[in-house]
This record gives C-alpha cells, structure tokens and sequence, in this order.
C-alpha cells in the first residue's frame, strides 16, 4: 500500500498554500487528503518495501530460470549423445 504520511504531508502542503480562514483551510486540507488517497488507492502503487521484494523474488525467479535453462541444455545434449551411440550400433 502507499504510504499515508505522504499523502498527509501533501495535503497539508496543499492547503497551506491557498490564503482561506483557518477552519476552512483543515476542512479542504481533510478534504484533498482524501481525495489523494482514492486517487493513489486507484493507481495500485506500491511501497518502496513491496517493490524491492518483488525485485528480490524476481531476480530468484531469473537466476533459477537460467539454472533450469542450463539444465535442459545438458540433458538434451546427453540424450543426443545416446542417441547417436544407440544408433550407430
């Protein structure tokens, strides 16, 4: 999930920045704060912590393609060989 105090910090920012009465200013800042996070909740981010994990399992899921890769290399060069020693038999 996306990280709330952003937003909150954003908001505040946000509200700051228009010249309107004190209460009125909390209001609005409530207000785009939630607008904010339906806004980020539609984009389907992610957090730093989520998207390093999904880079750790991938570059596992790579490294043990590339193994299995590998793997079926040799088998299929092992199976030609015996082909070829059955064949020429």
């Amino acid at each position: 999930m996306f990280n709330n105090k952003f937003v909150e910090d954003l908001s505040a920012r946000l509200s700051a920045m228009i010249p309107i009465a004190g209460e009125v200013r909390e209001e609005l800042r409530t207000k785009m704060e939630q607008l904010l996070k339906s806004s980020f909740a539609g984009l389907d981010l992610l957090s730093r912590e989520e998207f390093d994990a999904q880079r750790t399992a991938l570059k596992r899921a790579e490294k043990r393609i590339k193994e299995l890769e590998e793997s079926l290399s040799e088998l299929t060069e092992k199976m030609d060989q015996f082909e070829e020693q059955s064949t020429s038999k």
